[in-house]
């Protein structure tokens, strides 16, 4: 499922909510457009974001940036400033406005790798290729651009009401789809900040480019992927870049402000070592993204986290173990239930060995992956699950007792709900006093 709620929220924060901002307030008219202020907000904006592009060394934000604000200046280069139904001003108008979504889409697909000397070459050598070709075709005595960039697809009645080029619509509209769809698949916010980017350069077209509320469009638009940086930094910090759930840190952050009464639940999934000796590890990877994917979409509240290798853990704020049990009995038969199908053939036949947890030899017989049948595979996942009643039930002490639990339903022959009795849990308190 690649729509639902966490996703809306990170494709419209932050980068949503700096282009709605921009567009009310303009739009509006909130915001005074006075010139001195919007040149300081349009070289702020583009100065933070090359600075933070570089500090981060994102070189699709830093070329997405030198693209747009290049893009810009020579639309008031060759304009003079005016407003130009034709001639070179009109030219580089239409000839920008085809490029830069093209652009766009390009700094999407490639694979971010850094700042290094041979992706700053080639990108700066694309840069100067389309530099020197607008150059070319403003020249002096020019008075219309290519026909490409003049291309009718359609009836041109369906586009009288933009400004822009009917090819060039046509080709703000795909890019705008593409980057849009990209972020849903991959959640990336480089991703989500090149298409509000993207966005807020379409009005600025639609505002021909060189007028202080366009200026503000395109400031806006170098804003918006400045904050993709910032986004990208705190959702490698939070999020396990693998499956996108909150990591290890995320959750010890959670368990600070958790107030009882709580549950809390650990989730491991079977035999996750013989997936990695007899798939390989590309194998191992899938089925974690795949595990926490369902985990994702557990209902009752519940909170999943990626705690290390292949256990994560559940918080469900509010509710004890009576009411949680329901959700993880519905997720653990939701994994189960799930067909899983294999991109690659074994590595070896390998046999069965103990994963972390190590069940007794009386459930040893029955706790064999499932074999692969037609390139389907079936993953299992076991879990334990305590609960807090009160604030002295601290979150280690439950976290340790559900770690025992869980270890029992390894034990039991995996695939089940394992719950801790509050007596179990007050054991474990006691030995800590006693510790300590």
């Amino acid at each position: 499922m690649y729509w639902n709620k966490k996703a809306l929220l990170s494709l419209l924060i932050p980068g949503g909510a700096i282009f709605l901002i921009a567009w009310i307030g303009l739009g509006t008219g909130l915001v005074a457009v006075s010139p001195p202020a919007v040149h300081f907000y349009y070289y702020a904006a583009f100065a933070a974001g090359m600075l933070l592009a570089w500090r981060f060394h994102s070189s699709k934000v830093l070329f997405a940036l030198l693209f747009l604000l290049l893009g810009h200046h020579a639309v008031e280069f060759f304009s003079a400033g005016r407003i130009m139904a034709s001639g070179p001003g009109r030219i580089a108008f239409e000839s920008v406005a085809f490029l830069l979504p093209l652009n766009f889409v390009a700094l999407s697909l490639i694979r971010e790798r850094g700042l290094g000397l041979e992706v700053i070459a080639s990108r700066l050598g694309l840069l100067f290729v389309q530099s020197v070709f607008v150059a070319v075709i403003c020249r002096a005595g020019e008075r219309t651009a290519p026909a490409l960039f003049r291309a009718g697809l359609l009836p041109a009645e369906l586009f009288s009401w933009s400004r822009v080029p009917q090819i060039s619509v046509l080709l703000f509209l795909a890019a705008l789809s593409l980057l849009g769809t990209r972020f849903l698949l991959y959640r990336k916010p480089a991703e989500s900040g090149l298409f509000w980017s993207l966005a807020a350069v379409w009005l600025a077209m639609q505002n021909v480019a060189i007028t202080p509320i366009a200026i503000v469009y395109i400031a806006t638009a170098g804003v918006i992927l400045a904050s993709s940086i910032v986004e990208a930094s705190y959702a490698l910090a939070y999020n396990d870049e693998l499956t996108t759930l909150p990591s290890r840190r995320a959750f010890n952050e959670s368990t600070l402000r958790l107030a009882a009464p709580y549950s809390l639940a650990v989730v491991d999934i079977d035999h996750f070592k013989n997936f990695n000796d007899t798939y390989g590890h590309d194998t191992g990877d899938q089925v974690l993204r795949m595990v926490a994917s369902k985990l994702g979409e557990v209902t009752g509240g519940g909170k999943a986290f990626r705690t290390g290798g292949e256990e994560f853990c559940i918080l469900f704020s509010g509710k004890l173990v009576a009411q949680a049990l329901p959700h993880l009995e519905a997720l653990r038969k939701e994994v189960e239930t799930a067909i899983f199908h294999l991109r690659s053939a074994p590595v070896a036949v390998l046999p069965p060995q103990d994963d972390r947890r190590k069940p007794s030899k009386k459930s040893s017989s029955r706790s064999r992956p499932a074999a692969a049948r037609g390139g389907e595979l079936s993953v299992t996942v076991s879990i334990g699950l305590a609960e807090a009643r009160t604030p002295a039930q601290q979150p280690e002490q439950v976290l340790r007792v559900a770690d025992k639990a869980l270890y029992r339903a390894k034990q039991a022959g995996r695939n089940r709900v394992e719950t801790a009795s509050p007596a179990r849990l007050r054991t474990a308190r006691t030995a800590k006093r006693s510790i300590a």
